[in-house]
């Protein structure tokens, strides 16, 4: 009978998971998890939680089925071969990774592993379109989001999600850490609290999430999507970066939707859309192994950046008095995600009105963020910066104000992550130092003392921005740019 080493990654599911239920169907399953902190980008504090919560879900999954999953620590190829020996497994399989050093590793240690007699197999899984399949008309790689996303919609669509095994065989019993033993996550972190009240780490509440979004929150998406007081996203990022749920699961899902009509079309397709930009990020980061460290625009390397500390602890902090970003910023520290939309505005705010390297802000979100992403954190970071693949143009500056009253026009996203607001009128809530005295007394506020006076000026910041961009070799005066 053969028996198989499953290598979980970014898979940490058991239904959908291609390599699982090809080793259940052909014998016994060493189900393996490894933690190599010597090779790849090593997650962030709040990424470490949720992998840690992930881990003790799928080690109760596979235990249902009838096996176990044993945890290791150490370099990848020496765990593997330890674990070959111990168990006499013939064959490891594991989902293909993206990360361009990690997949670099990944062929190394398959192909050292076939030189040792080990079958080796690798499936696809974290994305839905092959990154060598989708191609322009002339064979190249995309770089515009929009005719991307057409060729995606005009290829084969994803392959159906497949059932998760009944049932796993096991071996004998090895030596496992547990999952505390791995230390993830400091014991005691006070700051987890948040992060485990605003999520349920679950395989199953993944599945949860797809079903009550495609039948309830799909068909107002369009005009919802954009509205951080209202629940009008998915949701599903962490679930799908850490392979909770999978890509294929959640195209189907809503697919079916749309062949039975339950949801508006254009709201299924602007969900979609929305799945393609993850995979035009990670397509991306295939053409370029860089992008989360070089803007891919070279005129940028001449951009003269800030050093402000003061301004980036504001940011981080979410002191920043402007609302719509300290809530923004606060909610990301709060639960670990932050809003589509006000990732734009924190983000915008940083790169142009601080003027701060847009790496600093992608280094603060891959710290706390649960669903921090290579792919889709650097490219997003670019794309605001105006320095990427597609990207806004940077004269492109968000006003943080105008963005609050369109996007939470009655102020109950301010309202619920900056307390100390919450009794000012909605007509000052995104400018607070333009309310008169008495508005502000009323309301128990005290500007520069219970709140924060803006620490730039949205005139000037701006101003200061398009001169900076002007520095940029390749770039005219700034009054060739209208906002």
């Amino acid at each position: 009978m053969q028996t198989t080493v499953i290598l979980f990654h970014q898979n940490l599911r058991v239904a959908d998971n291609a390599p699982l239920a090809r080793a259940a169907e052909c014998g016994r399953v060493v189900p393996l998890f490894i933690l190599d902190e010597a090779n790849g980008r090593q997650p962030g504090a709040a990424s470490r939680w949720w992998l840690r919560e992930a881990l003790a879900d799928l080690q109760k999954n596979l235990s249902r089925l009838g096996t176990s999953l044993i945890l290791r620590r150490g370099e990848m190829i020496t765990v593997l071969r330890n674990v070959l020996q111990e168990t006499g497994a013939q064959t490891v399989a594991w989902q293909r990774r993206y990360e361009p050093a990690l997949a670099t590793h990944d062929m190394g240690i398959a192909e050292a592993l076939r030189k040792g007699g080990t079958e080796v197999f690798l499936d696809d899984g974290f994305l839905l379109f092959d990154p060598a399949a989708v191609r322009t008309g002339a064979g190249n790689p995309f770089r515009v989001f929009t005719p991307f996303a057409r060729a995606c919609f005009a290829a084969a669509a994803p392959t159906k999600p497949i059932a998760a095994p009944k049932v796993l065989r096991g071996v004998a019993s090895i030596a496992s850490e547990t999952v505390d033993g791995l230390n993830l996550v400091p014991r005691g972190a006070a700051w987890t609290k948040g992060l485990a009240d605003a999520w349920d780490v679950r395989e199953s509440a993944a599945q949860d999430h797809v079903a009550a979004f495609v039948a309830e929150g799909l068909p107002h998406y369009a005009s919802d999507r954009d509205r951080p007081d209202r629940e009008g996203t998915s949701r599903l990022s962490p679930y799908l970066h850490f392979g909770q749920i999978s890509p294929r699961q959640i195209w189907h899902a809503v697919q079916h939707q749309k062949a039975a009509g339950v949801a508006a079309h254009t709201a299924i397709e602007r969900y979609l859309l929305e799945l393609l930009w993850r995979e035009f990020s990670w397509h991306l980061l295939q053409q370029y192994p860089e992008l989360a460290e070089e803007a891919l625009n070279p005129v940028f390397a001449h951009f003269p950046w800030r050093a402000d500390q003061a301004g980036m602890k504001a940011w981080q902090r979410g002191m920043t008095g402007y609302p719509i970003v300290d809530a923004g910023m606060r909610q990301l520290w709060q639960t670990g995600w932050m809003h589509n939309r006000v990732r734009m505005v924190v983000a915008s705010f940083l790169i142009k009105h601080l003027l701060i390297d847009w790496r600093v802000g992608d280094a603060w979100f891959w710290d706390t963020l649960v669903d921090a992403d290579l792919g889709a954190n650097a490219a997003s970071w670019q794309w605001v910066a105006g320095c990427g693949a597609d990207a806004a143009p940077y004269f492109r500056i968000f006003n943080p104000i105008l963005q609050g009253q369109k996007f939470d026009p009655h102020g109950d996203y301010v309202r619920r992550y900056v307390p100390e607001l919450a009794g000012l009128a909605t007509a000052y809530i995104h400018a607070p130092w333009l309310a008169p005295v008495d508005f502000l007394a009323k309301a128990g506020i005290a500007l520069g003392n219970t709140y924060p006076k803006p620490i730039v000026d949205h005139s000037f910041a701006r101003k200061r921005a398009l001169a900076a961009l002007a520095e940029c070799k390749g770039y005219g005066a700034p009054e060739r740019f209208s906002p």
